[in-house]
């Protein structure tokens, strides 16, 4: 498994990928082009068994955790209050 977040746009090569592997890219980077990750995602998807994409991969589960994590803090607050 492969988990990236450098920042870098197209930083991790199809080629330096082993066959088969997860990727996970959690980088978004602003292009005048459009929004990319920090996967070659041209590449990448060639070689990697699963890939996330960017955007719409790992965006909405970071979404999820964080209004989970806002409930949770809510209730935990409100049960401290009473």
């Amino acid at each position: 498994m492969l988990v990236v977040a450098a920042g870098v746009p197209g930083l991790i090569r199809g080629s330096w990928i082993k066959p088969g592997a997860i990727v996970i890219d959690v980088g978004i980077n602003r292009l005048e082009s459009g929004l990319v990750g920090d996967v070659a995602f041209d590449e990448a998807v060639e070689v990697a068994g699963w890939i996330t994409p960017v955007p719409g991969g790992v965006g909405p589960m970071t979404i999820a955790m964080l209004l989970r994590n806002t409930l949770q803090a809510a209730w935990d607050v409100s049960k401290r209050a009473a």
